[in-house]
């Protein structure tokens, strides 16, 4: 594997590098889009070693379902660094709607290795997520009481499968 000294790269260098990166991962079906890779990384992961099946990107309320149950799942991820260690998920639209099942919250760390991965009933998100009027949605923090929960699924060994 080649080593890159990234600060010899001139910053227009750099960029070019991760808008490459952005269309080889895209070309390999893992990011679906040429945004921030994070979600759509996480959503891949779910597609793959779940098995479910994603939704289109424009798809409101949920990404996935499950083929063999026909549950719902909304995806929510978040990549941690040293400098941000929040656990705090991207907004949750239109909650009250009950258009998922389930959540699954991805925990990745800064190389993209999953820490941590949940799979958690609306029910619960309902009882944990607060409104946040500025974001016009709900927010949801991957930690403390909620992970407790009885009906919250641990499913960091699925992720990380090879």
């Amino acid at each position: 594997m080649t080593t890159y000294d990234w600060k010899t790269f001139a910053n227009s260098e750099l960029l070019k590098c991760f808008a490459d990166l952005l269309d080889e991962l895209k070309q390999r079906g893992i990011v679906r889009s040429r945004n921030n890779p994070v979600a759509d990384y996480g959503e891949w992961l779910v597609e793959s070693h779940l098995g479910f099946s994603l939704e289109r990107k424009s798809k409101r309320g949920f990404d996935a379902s499950d083929p063999k149950s026909g549950k719902r799942y909304q995806i929510k991820s978040r990549r941690l660094d040293p400098t941000n260690q929040s656990t705090q998920l991207s907004v949750i639209r239109s909650l009250a709607a009950n258009e998922f099942d389930y959540l699954i919250g991805i925990l990745f760390d800064r190389d993209f290795s999953v820490r941590e991965a949940y799979k958690i009933p609306h029910g619960v998100i309902q009882k944990y997520a607060r409104f946040s009027s500025h974001q016009n949605g709900y927010i949801l923090h991957l930690q403390g009481a909620l992970l407790r929960e009885l009906q919250v699924e641990n499913i960091t060994d699925a992720l990380r499968a090879p």
